[in-house]
C-alpha cells in the first residue's frame, strides 16, 4: 500500500475508534476485539519503512517509545471507559471526560516523540504509526475485556457491581 493509502486507512480506523467510544454501545462476549488490531498489524508488517535503515538502533528506540506510549494509552483508554449491566444482563461502554484525556495525552506525547525524530533525522513510515495504534487498540480492548470479566452479572447482583451475600450464609 501506498502511504496514503496508508494515511487514509490510520485515519478511517481512528474516526471509526473515536465515534464508537464517544457513543454508548454494546459489548460483546464474542472475544471479537483483537480482530481490528491484528488486521492492522499485517498492514504495518508488510510495509517496509518500520525501521529507518540510516539510523536502525535509533529508529527502534523511537518505536519502542511509541510502542510503550501506545500501551500505556490503551490501557488508561480501557480503564477510564465507563462500563455497566443493564437489567437484562447486557454489557454496555461508553468513553468519559478521562477518556477524551487521555486520547488527547497520548496524540500530544506521539507528537512529541515524531518530532524528535524529526530532528534527529530519523525516517518514521507510516507502519511505525500502525505499529504503534495496533499496541493502543489491543491494548484497550484487553484492558476492557478484563474489566468486563471481573464485573458480576445483572441477575442477583447490586448497580454497583459487587456480589449480594449467599442466602445460604443467611441461614448459618
Amino acid at each position: 500500500m501506498s502511504g496514503l493509502v496508508n494515511i487514509l486507512v490510520i485515519g478511517a480506523v481512528i474516526t471509526v475508534v473515536v465515534v464508537r467510544q464517544c457513543s454508548a454501545r454494546q459489548i460483546s462476549d464474542d472475544r471479537r476485539w483483537w480482530i481490528l488490531p491484528g488486521i492492522l498489524l499485517v498492514l504495518s508488517l508488510r510495509e517496509p519503512g518500520l525501521v529507518d535503515p540510516h539510523h536502525t538502533a535509533l529508529s527502534m528506540a523511537v518505536l519502542g517509545a511509541e510502542l510503550v506510549v501506545g500501551l500505556v494509552t490503551g490501557v488508561a483508554w480501557g480503564w477510564t471507559t465507563r462500563l455497566w449491566r443493564e437489567a437484562d444482563g447486557s454489557l454496555w461502554s461508553k468513553g468519559t471526560k478521562a477518556t477524551v484525556f487521555v486520547w488527547i495525552g497520548g496524540l500530544v506525547l506521539r507528537a512529541a516523540l515524531y518530532g524528535a525524530a524529526a530532528l534527529m533525522g530519523i525516517d518514521q513510515g507510516t507502519p511505525a504509526l500502525l505499529s504503534a495504534l495496533v499496541v493502543t487498540l489491543a491494548a484497550c480492548g484487553g484492558a476492557l475485556m478484563w474489566r468486563a470479566g471481573q464485573m458480576a452479572p445483572a441477575y442477583g447482583g447490586s448497580a454497583g457491581g459487587t456480589t449480594p451475600r449467599p442466602a445460604w450464609k443467611d441461614r448459618v
